[in-house]
């Protein structure tokens, strides 16, 4: 099959970069046909590419990514940023809602010596988590339950991708995310912040002295995410990364 004969399947299927894409099944299936044949019959049916492939680009790094697990988006890489902000030796981080563990990783390639726990209720997302958070702890478990006891008051940056997406609007998602990625990871209950409410009402307990939240949310729901860290003690401020089209919240102990 040859690459002219992929990129014309691939634009049929309405993949807008599809000669980018033939390329990568082609340098994934390695002269293989018959992989080949199965990618691209897989991505030809819907499958998200990351998916197909098994890997995801994130913050120049391959991430491991299983069928059904989450697909770590680039705007992202802007939480990752805020916490790596003063990040140093020894200092705790946790990652709740990690996903495939894009953003733990990430944190400890840019912080080798911090001590990063990533938690994910998905046992699919941890299973790809302990790939990619080599040298982290990685859990399962809902948001904070997992944690030693011990770790109360001695975390210094709390990460939290949770869900967002309010539920009426998860059938309006483009088919890759809907179709593909699981429900918990997309939807946040009725106005988008049911998860993001129940991890800043927790995290006060985890956080040092000095510590932060940074929970990714969306434009229009920055200011509901702002008004839950503050009923919970937390003082906010919005962050927004045009470039990244990407806006987080950070919520800093009082």
């Amino acid at each position: 099959m040859g690459r002219d004969e992929v990129t014309g399947r691939l634009r049929a299927a309405g993949c807008v970069f599809a000669e980018d894409e033939a390329q990568l099944l082609f340098g994934e299936a390695g002269g293989d046909e018959v992989r080949l044949e199965r990618m691209l019959a897989e991505r030809v049916s819907g499958v998200p590419l990351e998916q197909v492939v098994g890997w995801a680009w994130f913050r120049g790094a391959r991430i491991v990514v299983a069928p059904g697990v989450f697909v770590p988006r680039r705007r992202t890489e802007h939480l990752v940023e805020l916490a790596l902000e003063g990040l140093g030796a020894g200092d705790v981080v946790v990652d709740v809602c990690c996903g495939s563990g894009a953003v733990a990783a990430s944190v400890l390639a840019g912080c080798p010596d911090a001590v990063v726990w990533a938690v994910d209720v998905d046992e699919r997302a941890v299973e790809c988590a302990r790939v990619n958070v080599a040298g982290g702890r990685v859990a399962a478990g809902d948001l904070f339950s997992p944690l030693p006891s011990e770790l109360a008051g001695r975390v210094r940056v709390i990460t939290a991708n949770a869900p967002y997406v309010p539920s009426g609007q998860v059938g309006l998602m483009p088919p890759e995310a809907r179709d593909y990625e699981p429900r918990v990871a997309l939807d946040g209950g009725a106005d988008g912040l049911a998860v993001q409410a129940r991890v800043i009402a927790e995290a006060p307990r985890w956080l040092a002295a000095g510590g932060v939240l940074l929970v990714e949310t969306s434009r229009e729901q920055a200011e509901g995410t702002a008004e839950l860290m503050s009923a919970a003690g937390l003082v906010p401020r919005v962050s927004r990364c045009e470039e990244l089209e990407a806006t987080v919240v950070r919520g800093l102990v009082a």
